[in-house]
C-alpha cells in the first residue's frame, strides 16, 4: 500500500491494477513525460496561432505591441526585414516601388505584413514591398 504524500510509481506497483497499467505502458511504448511534452507543444503552437490571429486584426498600437512582447518573451520573433535584401526563401513579396537608385534594387522598402518565427521554424514569411530599379532610371 502506499503511503500519503510519499510518489507512487504505477510501474512497481503489485496491485492487480498497477500490473496492468504497467503492462498497457510497456505494450504500447508509452512515455508518459512524451505524452505531456507533445500536448504542451500543441497547447503552444496554438497559443501562439491564436496570438498571430489577434495581432492580424488588433486597432491599438499598444496592444499589438504588448501581443508582439508576449510573443517575443516565448521566443517568437517577429520580422519586419525593412532595408535587408529581399529572400523569397523567407520573404513574400506583396509589391514593387520603383526607384531610381540602383543600390537599393531588390531591397525590401517596407514591411506590409509582420512575418514570425518561432526558433528554426518559420511561422508567416513577412510580406513586404521590394524596390525595382528600372534599367531606364538608372542612368
Amino acid at each position: 500500500m502506499a503511503e500519503p504524500g510519499v510518489a507512487h510509481d504505477v510501474a512497481a506497483d503489485d496491485s492487480p491494477t498497477g500490473q496492468i497499467a504497467a503492462q498497457v505502458i510497456a505494450d504500447n511504448d508509452i512515455k508518459p513525460a512524451d505524452d505531456e511534452l507533445t500536448r504542451l507543444r500543441a497547447e503552444r503552437a496554438t497559443l501562439i496561432k491564436l496570438c498571430l490571429y489577434a495581432l492580424d486584426r488588433a486597432r491599438s498600437g499598444g496592444v499589438v505591441e504588448r501581443l508582439e512582447e508576449g510573443l517575443a518573451g516565448v521566443g517568437v520573433q517577429a520580422l519586419r526585414p525593412d532595408g535587408e535584401k529581399f529572400d523569397p526563401s523567407l520573404h513574400e513579396a506583396g509589391g514593387t516601388v520603383a526607384t531610381t537608385d540602383p543600390e537599393l534594387d531588390g531591397t525590401v522598402a517596407e514591411t506590409e505584413l509582420v512575418g514570425f518565427r518561432d526558433g528554426d521554424e518559420l511561422l508567416r514569411a513577412p510580406i513586404v514591398t521590394v524596390y525595382s530599379c528600372k534599367s531606364g532610371d538608372a542612368g
